[in-house]
């Protein structure tokens, strides 16, 4: 199990040398998140607070996640980079095959990207896509980039993209991972037979077993039985030592954390947080290794 830091909400002028510091200290990975834009008027609740309100104000801060993972992986060599979630439908699966295939090659195969359907109806008719069709169309969308991603001259025709020969380059030269994200019954089914991993919400740890449970038997089901199956959790009640190794002992193959959060940190203080992901390398990560 690697540990990944989530850095959404950070002041952008901050990640490379966060990146810098986390590969430092032995992290596996970086965690980004992904919205347009915060309406004036948000009336779509939000899904996962008790009362519907997201966790972050109007104000915080978005970059673009595949921008930021070339600029991280610039400063980098062995981190890896997870998008968690991309929300996938409110972009045409064309670009988007092109951003993300971009960022893996320029971040030496690095990349890791976890999609999910989206909540915010606001950002969908913004964009003109379907928020009623997200789901099947991002599933779609997914058969596209990866057709695209494989070189070559290659054509698609489907319920809602349609094209014949062409040819996207360059292209990766080894699969870019995708995890599914959502907690759903509907999102974990995509996660397990489409994806190659699962990309949680922040859960508790009692909730967890079960979730992994059912993802156990949608994988067993389907195609993509036996294959490698990577799990990227977050947990708001784990968080020592004990705890980490039951989590690795479950399956969780990337556990997220935010090192300045947990000892108490200042969130805007780039010298703080540095020192915090030095201090979870030290007490956490190099006990465990060790």
């Amino acid at each position: 199990m690697k540990f990944a830091i989530a850095v959404a909400y950070n002041d952008p002028t901050h990640l490379t040398e966060i990146a810098r510091s986390a590969e430092a200290a032995g992290f596996g990975a970086i965690v980004l998140s992904d919205h347009l834009v915060y309406p004036r008027q948000l009336e779509t609740p939000y899904p996962y607070t008790s009362n519907g309100l997201p966790r972050w104000k109007a104000d915080a801060p978005w970059p673009d996640p595949f921008v930021a993972v070339g600029a991280m992986s610039a400063v980098t060599e062995r981190l890896r980079f997870i998008v968690s979630v991309f929300v996938l439908p409110l972009r045409h699966p064309v670009f988007a095959a092109k951003t993300i295939g971009t960022a893996a090659i320029l971040s030496g195969g690095r990349l890791t990207v976890g999609i999910g359907a989206g909540w915010m109806r606001e950002e969908f008719e913004l964009v003109g896509a379907s928020f009623a069709d997200r789901g099947r169309g991002m599933n779609e969308s997914l058969d596209v980039m990866r057709t695209l991603w494989t070189g070559g001259m290659v054509e698609h025709h489907g319920e809602f993209y349609d094209f014949g020969p062409m040819q996207m380059s360059p292209a990766p030269e080894v699969p870019i991972p995708i995890y599914g994200g959502g907690v759903s019954d509907a999102a974990l089914r995509r996660a397990a037979t489409l994806c190659d991993g699962w990309a949680s919400e922040i859960q508790n740890r009692e909730e967890l077993p079960g979730l992994l449970a059912k993802l156990r038997d949608f994988r067993a089901a389907s195609e993509r039985a036996g294959r490698e199956f990577g799990v990227c959790a977050a947990l708001r009640d784990v968080y020592d030592l004990d705890g980490y190794r039951a989590m690795s002992e479950l399956g969780v193959t990337e556990l997220i954390t935010v090192p300045w959060l947990l000892y108490g940190g200042d969130p805007n203080s780039l010298e703080e947080k540095t020192d915090s992901i030095r201090r979870f390398g030290d007490e956490v990560i190099a006990r465990l290794e060790g």
